[in-house]
């Protein structure tokens, strides 16, 4: 009825420009009530509005009032009995990966559970058709030279994805992140290769009544839109003890930045619950003087340092070490700006290793985001003996206040994969450390430090160095002198053991407690340099 008044009133007036204005907003109006045109400008707008975040948070809740059930998603037997030659034979069909032929920058590709890959996960696509359950299919995959594909079930599922996107070359879709194994992920940057690790969450990790590997059991791909540079990965967390829910926002390019939000569900108490749980490996480097293989790599790990910046502002670099037994440390805080598993050397020449690259691996650094209030970063080394397969360092925050009578708590943080720069730390920077053993109860320590303040100072700049020893140790003598190749500065100093007790003497060399030293540098009363925090092994 409104219509004809309009065109009644438009006549009177004698304003064409009124009527067409009125004709195009009864039509645009026409188009809304018969097409969804909403969804055609924003093609995923519907679908998030029906399932975000909150749905699995929902998910996450419900499913922690239920018993953990230990044979869901579990693989056939033949496939967890095959050899690791033949599971890499199983490849996915590129051809077949998701967003292939839509023309994003991410495309989606997808694993095939077997050997060391026990569950079987879900994994769903949020797009303007809804919530759909990416089917799973023999053909999705080439089975190589096996005869796997013919007992392989029609619904078996997958044990994991990765996402492609062009951080390299515009024209080609590199690898940059991996969902695979228990809670495990990686990422890569610009000119990197894979190596770390990070993990959902840890859980009882090096303690006597053995570790607890929870695991994403779902995963949902929110379709990202033409040109959009990042992606949501929204995953569902499962273990005896607790449930989870995590947002993952993913940002590739030179360095792949990771929001993550997570919601912790409680179905019994657990002894240590690590958040943001970094896993790598460190067989050997220059702090070792005898490696534990005759090998004519110099060099072997995927990081050589941790990093803390604490709350009080403090940095602090520990050098990783392949321990004789199990070595856990510890460095107590409250609110953590940030810690992370590093690489710090980038130079091929020490490590001589044309395969793996390690001078390529990223750096990971974990930045909270809010408060995480009391509690202690964790590390934990364990002996590798004979090669670098297995991963031996994890490092972790563990809170204090997580009360057994509250149910949930959230945490959230960013992983940035990087290749070590100058701006972490702020201040200079430990950039090898060498030890020596002169005599049988002294040793040597060799510190080298640079930075762009420490490189401006001449020679006889008043540098002095700050070091405190372990009250079993004795600081024998020190220098402080300019390192006309690094153009920083190079500390170097000796201690003296004291004695061992007759507790200590009855202990194996494995078992006797280590000793802890720092080191910094400052200029007057201003500090110039990180502090170096390095546990001695005698």
């Amino acid at each position: 009825m409104s219509f004809p008044i309009g065109i009644h009133n438009a006549r009177a007036k004698g304003s064409f420009r009124f009527l067409r204005r009125i004709f195009v907003t009864f039509f645009l109006c026409l188009l809304f009530c018969l097409f969804p045109f909403g969804n055609m400008l924003h093609p995923t707008l519907e679908a998030k509005q029906l399932f975000g975040f909150q749905s699995v948070i929902n998910k996450a809740n419900e499913l922690s009032k239920k018993s953990y059930d230990e044979n869901d998603g579990k693989v056939p037997d033949f496939l967890l009995n095959i050899s690791y030659d033949n599971w890499r034979d199983i490849r996915f069909n590129p051809d077949h990966a998701l967003w292939r032929k839509d023309k994003l920058l991410f495309t989606a590709q997808f694993f095939h559970p077997g050997l060391y890959y026990k569950k079987r996960v879900k994994i769903h696509v949020i797009d303007s058709s809804g919530v759909n359950e990416i089917q799973f299919s023999p053909d999705l995959f080439d089975y190589g030279g096996t005869n796997l594909k013919a007992k392989v079930p029609a619904d078996l599922g997958f044990a994991g994805f990765r996402l492609h996107y062009p951080i390299n070359k515009l024209d080609y879709h590199d690898e940059v992140v991996v969902f695979l194994g228990a809670s495990y992920l990686r990422a890569v940057g610009q000119k990197m290769n894979y190596g770390i690790s990070a993990r959902g969450l840890a859980i009882d990790t090096a303690l006597s009544r053995g570790e607890e590997f929870p695991y994403f059991k779902e995963f949902w791909l929110v379709k990202p839109s033409a040109g959009a540079r990042h992606i949501t990965v929204y995953a569902l967390l499962d273990s005896p003890s607790l449930t989870g829910a995590y947002k993952y926002i993913i940002y590739p390019w030179k360095e792949t930045l990771m929001r993550v939000t997570s919601r912790i569900f409680m179905r019994r108490s657990v002894d240590k619950l690590g958040i943001a749980p970094l896993t790598s490996m460190f067989f050997y480097g220059e702090n070792t003087n005898q490696p534990p293989v005759d090998d004519f790599r110099p060099e072997v790990h995927d990081s050589d340092g941790l990093m803390f910046a604490t709350g009080s502002g403090e940095w602090i670099w520990r050098p990783l070490k392949n321990p004789r037994s199990l070595f856990v440390t510890s460095f107590q805080d409250t609110n953590p700006v940030g810690f992370g598993l590093i690489q710090r050397d980038r130079h091929f020449a020490h490590y001589q290793d044309l395969e793996s690259h390690y001078e390529s691996r990223p750096s990971v650094w974990v930045a909270p985001v809010g408060n995480w209030g009391e509690g202690h970063l964790e590390l934990i080394q364990i002996p590798l003996v004979a090669s670098e397969i297995n991963d031996n360092i994890v490092a972790f925050w563990v809170p204090s206040n997580l009360s057994e009578s509250k149910q949930s708590f959230t945490f959230a943080y960013e992983l940035n994969w990087h290749l070590s720069g100058r701006t972490r730390p702020p201040l200079g920077r430990v950039i090898a450390t060498r030890t020596a053993r002169p005599k049988k109860n002294i040793t040597k320590f060799v510190i080298d430090f640079v930075g762009e303040r420490l490189q401006s100072l001449p020679p006889d700049s008043p540098l002095t160095a700050v070091i405190t020893v372990d009250p079993k140790a004795i600081l024998v003598e020190q220098q402080l002198y300019k390192n006309r190749v690094t153009k920083g500065w190079r500390l170097v100093f000796q201690i003296s053991i004291e004695e061992s007790s007759p507790v200590d003497l009855l202990l194996p060399p494995d078992r006797k407690p280590a000793l802890e030293l720092r080191a910094f540098l400052k200029l007057n009363e201003s500090k110039l340099t990180e502090t170096w925090s390095y546990a001695y092994l005698p």
